[in-house]
């Protein structure tokens, strides 16, 4: 082989080398900005957003614009931002943890949300799997729809439901004409109309993990049980229900998170009786503008909901421990 041509050889390889080596990088650099992307996202519209709101719920009341006391600045230089911040105390949890309005608000929000989430999963669970073992052809039909409701707007569905729970409503009136009762029943403006608010409204949260997981399962399973003697109740607990508790799981954190911070529907369907901290939060941020105290009431709540996603995250870490 002459020179010339071994030059070009080497410079040929030289060349590919150098584009493989621009293709490694390219897809490390596409890679790592897929993973850089979403932390981002978080620290934009999550970290930073509940630095300012903890910030806040260190700071004091006060009768001006905004309504609290230190605002940070770097006017005053490095060393008034420290003096600022030596007057920052936690006087606002202090005082949640000695009212019982808060802790009853808390306590009464939690029991409602779990209430809630075990009658939508009640609901949804039979809906999910009847939607998982219709034909093939139907199953897009019904999907559908259960998506549909979310084309009306939130607030419309549930001042709906404040027409049809009143007690001159449409359910009072179906009820009594066609003797049922006699006197109409007080539904709105209880527990009772809250549960079924957040039942309906938050239904498709449930039904569509369900859906999603029990479609996966292999039915073949259930016919081997059969033919083995399992009774189909024995069959669904034993073989069914296992093999959906991820969805169960997904579908009761999408239902019971927002259900605890849920405002609109214990509002419009509870009235001023009941007590969530949804509710006194919205009072604290906008009727007494007390926006530190206001602040200390959503952090707590957001440690409060981070606990069952931490419990869900290490469940999920398990399963996939026991897979491999």
């Amino acid at each position: 082989m002459s020179n010339a041509a071994v030059t070009a050889a080497t410079t040929s390889s030289a060349a590919d080398a150098g584009k493989s080596a621009l293709a490694r990088l390219g897809e490390a650099f596409v890679g790592r900005l897929v993973i850089i992307i979403p932390y981002l996202w978080l620290v934009f519209f999550f970290l930073i957003p509940f630095v300012i709101v903890f910030k806040i719920s260190l700071s004091q009341t006060a009768i001006a614009i905004p309504p609290y006391t230190p605002v940070l600045g770097f006017g005053d230089g490095l060393s008034g931002l420290l003096d600022q911040l030596k007057q920052l105390s936690i006087d606002n949890y202090t005082w949640l943890t000695q009212d019982a309005l808060y802790v009853n608000a808390y306590v009464t929000s939690v029991i409602v949300a779990a209430i809630s989430t075990v009658l939508t999963l009640l609901v949804g669970y039979p809906i999910a799997y009847g939607m998982a073992r219709a034909p093939a052809t139907l199953r897009p039909t019904l999907l559908m729809l259960v998506i549909l409701p979310f084309w009306t707007s939130f607030l419309i569905r549930v001042y709906a439901w404040i027409g049809i729970l009143k007690p001159e409503g449409l359910l009072n009136q179906l009820l009594l004409a066609s003797g049922v009762i006699n006197q109409p029943l007080i539904i709105l403006n209880t527990y009772t109309a809250i549960f079924i608010g957040i039942v309906y409204s938050y239904l498709p949260f449930m039904v569509l993990p369900l859906y999603s997981a029990l479609e996966k399962m292999d039915y073949s399973l259930i016919e081997a049980a059969k033919d083995l003697g399992c009774p189909p109740t024995s069959a669904f607990w034993k073989i069914t229900f296992p093999l959906s508790l991820p969805g169960v799981i997904a579908g009761c954190l999408l239902v019971f998170i927002p259900a605890v911070g849920e405002f609109v529907i214990p509002d419009l369907l509870g009235g001023s009786q009941t007590l969530m901290i949804g509710k006194t939060l919205w009072n604290e941020f906008f009727a007494n503008r007390d926006w530190p105290v206001s602040s200390a009431v959503a952090v707590i709540l957001l440690l409060l909901l981070i606990v069952p996603i931490m419990l869900f995250q290490r469940a999920q870490a398990r399963a996939q421990e026991q897979d491999k």
